[in-house]
């Protein structure tokens, strides 16, 4: 349990403390970086800067995808952004002008407060003054935040942020408070699984792809697709997307995490997804939810579109994209900011489902062999009436 386990709750924490947004994940792979070296687990960066776990560069992760298998390789993938902030001009001392990338609160702009960071780590705090939104009022464009308590000069263009709380992240009971939850769950609980591999002494058919900038559109994700190492395998490959999701009806807060049958744009691999489900009824029993995860896209939509059978996972999430959806403690009115939220006891169950997808010899090849034997019980049973009719 992550509660108690005081070594994942301290990887966790690592990863939840650092700054982040959009083409500015440096902190969050650092830490990562740090967290695979002390592990003795193999990573590589890709040429978009994406963490590849699991093979320590192009060349083993090409053997593997050529090693000839009917295991698929799974791909865990998710993402190391999070909606926020890239400064364009110090108009002053003291007043720094933005341009925003990703989704945002829609409300209750003006006044809210404001981390900001350069390569070296946070660096000061502000408070916005200004906001312009984009033109479907979905998301901020652009404005200006006024700046106190600056650590160090920076240059403008170094500067990002993300809206900011009483701290990076913090518990009550259950629930776990953090500037930025989307998609640094999913992250650890890549880490995780490969930790858990790496202890059972496991060479598994694993990769996890942290990847970058997926809020502006799965950027880093398509950088990775568009290198073509998939495209000579000599055996199945499967995709496996990890997100945390706004909270739905049907998947709701604390009660498990979600075999997601599809996301806004998509609906993932019929066949894989059913393996994937019995798998989840098997391992977490009543514990896990199912449902189209329909609040927004994911990665998983980006992997169909290029051709990789997919599943997909998510934890769902309170306060999506630091909006106040679901309110609680440090948050604003409707629809202004606040902290995102998510149950612990929902992340122990999204690495329980991540570890149980490496099982082998699942039947991915033949999802439905059980089922067509059911048919063909029923045809037979039948089959005497069926020859009656007139």
């Amino acid at each position: 349990m992550l509660l108690t386990n005081k070594t994942a709750h301290s990887r966790l924490s690592q990863i939840l403390d650092q700054p982040t947004a959009p083409f500015r994940e440096g902190r969050v792979i650092g830490v990562v970086e740090s967290i695979l070296k002390t592990e003795k687990i193999p990573y590589f960066l890709d040429p978009a800067k994406n963490i590849v776990v699991g093979v320590k560069s192009k060349a083993e992760y090409l053997k593997l995808m050529k090693t000839k298998s009917t295991e698929p390789v799974r791909i865990f993938i998710a993402h190391l952004d999070h909606p926020g902030f890239h400064g364009v001009e110090w108009i002053d001392a003291e007043h720094l002008s933005f341009q925003w990338h990703g989704g945002s609160p829609t409300a209750h702009l003006e006044g809210g407060k404001v981390w900001l960071a350069d390569h070296d780590g946070f660096c000061g705090e502000g408070r916005i003054e200004k906001a312009e939104m984009i033109p479907s009022g979905r998301a901020i464009d652009k404005g200006i935040i006024k700046v106190k308590d600056l650590t160090r000069t920076v240059k403008a263009t170094d500067v990002y942020g993300g809206f900011g709380f009483r701290k990076t992240h913090w518990l009550e009971g259950d629930l776990l408070y953090t500037k930025a939850a989307d998609d640094l769950i999913g992250a650890f609980a890549i880490l995780e699984t490969a930790l858990f591999l790496k202890k059972a002494k496991k060479k598994a058919p694993f990769i996890g792809l942290l990847t970058r900038a997926e809020e502006v559109g799965f950027i880093g994700a398509i950088a990775h697709f568009e290198l073509g190492w998939f495209r000579t395998t000599k055996r199945p490959v499967l995709a496996v997307s990890l997100e945390t999701s706004r909270t739905l009806p049907g998947a709701e807060i604390g009660k498990g995490p979600v075999v997601r049958l599809g996301d806004r744009k998509n609906v993932f691999h019929s066949g894989s997804t059913l393996v994937f489900s019995e798998l989840a009824n098997r391992v977490l029993a009543g514990k896990h939810q199912r449902r189209i995860m329909d609040g927004g896209s994911c990665e998983g939509t980006a992997a169909t579109a290029y051709g990789i059978p997919t599943i997909a996972i998510s934890v769902p999430l309170g306060n999506y994209h630091n909006q106040s959806l679901e309110g609680g403690p440090d948050a604003a009115d409707l629809n202004g900011p606040a902290p995102e939220f998510v149950s612990v006891s929902d992340i122990d169950g999204l690495c329980k489902l991540t570890q149980a997808v490496m099982e082998p010899k699942l039947p991915w090849a033949n999802p439905y062999a059980v089922s067509v034997g059911e048919f063909k019980k029923g045809l037979k049973r039948y089959g005497a009436l069926l020859k009656s009719a007139p």
